[in-house]
Order: C-alpha cells, then structure tokens, then sequence
C-alpha cells in the first residue's frame, strides 16, 4: 500500500461522496508544511487520508515487535472516534463528529484492531464493533463508506477486525445467511487459466471479475479470519486451487493464496498499474501490495512461496518506505514478522527502529527482534464455521490486510467501470 496512492484515491472518493451526498465532505486538516500536527500523531505528512490508518498499522507492526506504543500517541487515536463508534480517516477531535464527518469502514477497522492487539481501551473497540456492525450490507459484505457497495478490500479489513475483537459470525449474519464470507465467495474468481483463484474488488457493471492481487491478499487473510498482524507462521503446504462451487472459507482462502504465490513467481514483486494520463506506462514495482502478499502468502502456509519477495523487499523498498512513513515501514516490519525475517536488520535497515522514529518515543521496547529469537507456533484456526475457527472466540492475541489503491477508493486498484 502506498500512502501516496492511498491519499489520492481517498481524495477522490470524497469528491464522489460529496456529489452523492453533499453533507458528506471531509473535515480540513493541517498542511504537512505546518508545525501544528497533533503531538501524538505518527509521521510528519498530512494526515486528511490517513491519520488513522497509518497509526493504526504502527501500532499493529510495534506490538507484534514487542514494542509499546507512548500513551500519549494511544491516546491521540482513540479521540478519533466519533460517539457513534466509527472512525474518518482524519478529524479534527477537537469538535464532535457531525453530519460532515466522513465515516471510514477501513479506518474504523484498522483502529479496532490495533487497539485490540495492544489490549487496551476496549470500550472503543466494542464502540467500533458496534457500529461495523451496524453498517453491514445485506450481502454480508462492506463497502468503504456506509452505503457503498461491498468491495473485497473493506469486507476483509472489517472481517479481521470483527476476529480479532472476538465476535461470533452468528453476529454478523444478514437475512438468508449472508455473512463476511458469502461476500467476499462473491469476489473470487474460480480456478483455470492465468488469474484463476484470485479475487476481484469488486464486480465490473456487467458483473465480470477481474483479477486484483491487492484486493485478493486481503481477501486471503479475511477468509481466514485473520488480522492485518498474521503473526509468523511455520507450516507448509503447496498451494492449491479448489474447483467447484460451494468451497469453505479456508478453500477461497487458499484458492487466492495460489494465485499470489504464482503472480510472484517471477520478479519477486507485484507491478502497480500506470495511472490515468501518465507518460511512462512501464510497470513499476508495487512495494506495499507485495509486502501484504506476503503476509497473506505466509499466513496460508505458504511462506517458502514469499521468500523471493521478501528478498526482493530487502534489497528495493528501503527507500520506499522511509518515504512513505510509518504506514509503508510498517507494511514491511508485518511482511518480515509473518517470514520469521529479522524486522531489525532487514536488508541491513533497523525497521522497527524506522519505525519508532515516526512518532512519540515508545514507552517500552524489546531488543533483539522477537521474530529472529521466538517464531510463534501456528495456532488452529480450524473450524466448522467455515474457517473461522477460535478467532471467533479468542479476543486478544497476536494474528494484516489490506492494502490500498486509487480512484473511487482508497484501497481499490484495477476498478472495474
């Protein structure tokens, strides 16, 4: 995910939501030229896009590297929420939410979940359930904003969030069974040729699936009830992609896990698509969609599959994710976590400590890298209820997502018009 990308299709999507829905606009914010950013607030760029999105992912990448975040910069995060539970991508906390406050499912997700890991302020957490909760469509799916269309990408973010914060599927269950996962069944692709398993954002108008490799990590991981902070898991098994039509979650899980492991077989990498108008229309290489593939890849069970891509991140994204903040390190501090990588030396930079600097100084941390010294033992998430399994029951623990792309919005990439 590029917070570049992610800034300018979010701005889009507001300009769209605002024709919809005139009420609907975002609150201004502070220009990153300002010294009057929030102190608590992680990175120096403005923040309108993605306040919470890339707080939300510093934290998950510092706790799952042992890191406790500053109080203060918790705190910051949790005034972001409005009094009906949900999260904007940014807002000035100093007034209340009101009718031109722009609800974010994937901001609200993204901060429930990191507040879930750290374990603190659950009474914000269950706020946020709430209102996810409240605003699922009647396909069992979510869009980005309440009222969009269900996409592959917000299904997944809110899904994980919903596991990990320990709510039962029988809870989020639509008339005629619809749940998260009838949702995003919607989006996959089925096997044969060259994008069988993969997962669309969202159908085309004549309801065609196009293959979308950011769409489909997020989808991997919100079939498996999974969190954006996968944790590092040891098993392996090919990638297979099962045929048919009544697949269980676990099956559409792995079915995407496939396609990725076969779009990165070559380069190591995923490509970014030439935006609209651009001169050079040279593939270039995708950093953040490829780092969410790799955890996608590794929390599968297949992370000998992600290993030239980890390789590939370690020797090209330095300079990427210095530049793109703390949401971009922290991409790559979950893509080494999920690989038993040493998020401390990767590729010779200290991630985690890159990843510190961004923000208020932490109140703790844990040297070396927990990732190089203590692998985590995989944990069974079998399940009847179509792969759900205890992360339906287990509240807090350490479990990624879904990275982002642009145009209408701010995780869609390759949209189908």
């Amino acid at each position: 995910m590029s917070v570049r990308r992610r800034a300018a299709a979010l701005a889009f999507t507001v300009v769209l939501c605002g024709a919809a829905a005139p009420t609907a606009v975002a609150a201004p914010s502070p220009s990153p030229s300002t010294p009057d950013l929030p102190a608590g607030l992680y990175g120096t760029k403005d923040p309108t896009y993605d306040g919470v999105w890339r707080q939300s992912l510093a934290f998950l990448a510092q706790k799952i590297e042992l890191v406790t975040p500053a109080t203060q910069s918790v705190d910051w995060l949790v005034a972001q929420q409005c009094d009906s539970g949900a999260f904007a991508s940014y807002r000035d906390a100093s007034a209340p939410c009101d009718s031109r406050t722009v609800a974010d499912t994937n901001a609200s997700a993204a901060a429930v979940q990191a507040l879930v890991e750290l374990g603190v302020h659950r009474e914000t957490v269950d706020n946020g359930v709430a209102w996810l909760k409240s605003v699922q469509n009647k396909d069992g799916g979510w869009g980005y904003n309440p009222g969009s269309p269900s996409d592959a990408n917000s299904t997944a973010v809110v899904t994980g969030a919903l596991a990990r914060a320990g709510v039962p599927l029988v809870e989020v269950t639509k008339a005629g069974g619809k749940t998260p996962y009838t949702a995003l069944r919607t989006f996959a692709l089925p096997c044969g040729g060259e994008d069988g398993g993969a997962f669309a954002y969202q159908p085309g108008k004549d309801g065609e699936l196009t293959a979308n490799a950011d769409a489909t990590a997020a989808a991997v991981l919100g079939s498996m009830g999974k969190g954006m902070a996968a944790g590092n898991y040891n098993a392996a098994k090919a990638p297979v992609c099962h045929e048919g039509t009544g697949l269980t979650a676990e099956q559409s899980a792995q079915n995407g896990a496939s396609y990725l492991a076969k779009a990165l077989a070559g380069s190591g990498h995923l490509n970014l698509p030439p935006m609209p108008g651009a001169e050079d229309s040279a593939p270039q290489p995708d950093f953040g969609n490829t780092a969410d593939a790799v955890v996608a890849l590794a929390a599968a069970g297949h992370k000998d599959k992600a290993a030239s891509a980890v390789a590939y991140l370690e020797k090209h994204a330095q300079g990427w994710a210095k530049e793109g903040g703390p949401a971009a390190t922290a991409q790559l501090v979950l893509a080494a976590h999920a690989t038993g990588t040493d998020a401390r030396d990767f590729g010779g930079v200290d991630l985690v400590r890159q990843l510190n600097a961004t923000g208020p100084a932490p109140a703790a941390t844990a040297v070396p890298s927990p990732t190089a010294t203590a692998p985590e033992k995989p944990a069974d998430t079998s399940s009847e209820d179509e792969g759900l399994g205890l992360w339906w029951i287990i509240g807090i623990g350490l479990a990624f997502g879904a990275g982002i792309g642009f145009l209408l919005s701010g995780r869609r990439k390759n949209q189908q018009l």
